[in-house]
């Protein structure tokens, strides 16, 4: 997918958080890090369509982000959205979580939905938890159901908010060895991190925001063993210092 942002900027108030952001080329799996407060997740939302530039422009495939709430609603149900806390309804089940949005949403059948639905559950290993509410499922399980119900319509990019954050070590692994899965099988997304592992080693490009700046991209390769400015350098530097 060809992504193209010219001078965007985002402002809140007299804060300003993203600050002439420049970029285009071919993504398939995109990696965002850099310090808290940078403007990772801001930049997301607007390539998500749910947070309105304060300037600039951004397309996906040369199609402009459309301007209208309409036209928006239509665009944001092209892709697929994991967050931090994995916005499951909480009283509905696992099972349900899939198929309901792609009956609301997406207009598939009932039978078809919760076909879906299944199949996934079975791709994921949560074959025997799709009765299961979201409380009566580890962190693990509830960001693997997030992630099926994100990929369930089949969207052309996956939009992933620190989808590990919330997670403890063992299921950290658990959702990262997932969407390491589905790079290999073809799935695009671009994905918010902090962690360095996946960033370095699961996608192919990454980019370096820091002060609402995008500082450096390049492929992770090139990111995580040549950094050329001293703020990647001293972020990287602080995150080796305590790895094991």
């Amino acid at each position: 997918m060809r992504m193209k942002i010219d001078d965007l900027k985002r402002t809140f108030g007299d804060r300003t958080v993203l600050d002439g952001i420049d970029f285009d080329d071919e993504v398939n799996t995109l990696a965002i890090i850099g310090p808290s407060g940078g403007g990772k997740s801001t930049l997301l939302r607007i390539l998500g369509g749910l947070l309105e530039p304060s300037a600039g422009r951004v397309a996906l495939d040369g199609e402009q982000l459309p301007a209208d709430e309409a036209g928006l609603e239509r665009y944001r149900a092209s892709l697929g959205f994991v967050f931090q806390d994995g916005g499951l309804f909480h009283h509905l089940s696992a099972r349900e979580n899939i198929a309901l949005p792609l009956r609301v949403v997406h207009g598939v059948r009932e039978s078809e939905a919760t076909e879906r639905a299944n199949a996934l559950l079975e791709r994921f290993g949560l074959a025997s938890e799709g009765n299961k509410r979201p409380a009566q499922l580890s962190g693990g399980q509830r960001q693997r159901v997030a992630i099926a119900r994100a990929v369930a319509p089949r969207p052309r990019m996956l939009l992933l908010d620190e989808p590990t954050s919330a997670l403890d070590p063992e299921y950290t692994t658990e959702v990262l060895d997932l969407l390491r899965d589905l790079k290999d099988e073809g799935t695009r997304f671009v994905v918010v991190t902090h962690e360095m592992g996946f960033a370095r080693h699961a996608c192919d490009k990454v980019a370096f925001l820091a002060g609402g700046r995008l500082l450096e991209y390049g492929s992770s390769a090139e990111v995580f063993g040549r950094p050329r400015t001293p703020e990647l350098k001293r972020f990287l530097g602080k995150l080796l210092e305590w790895s094991v």
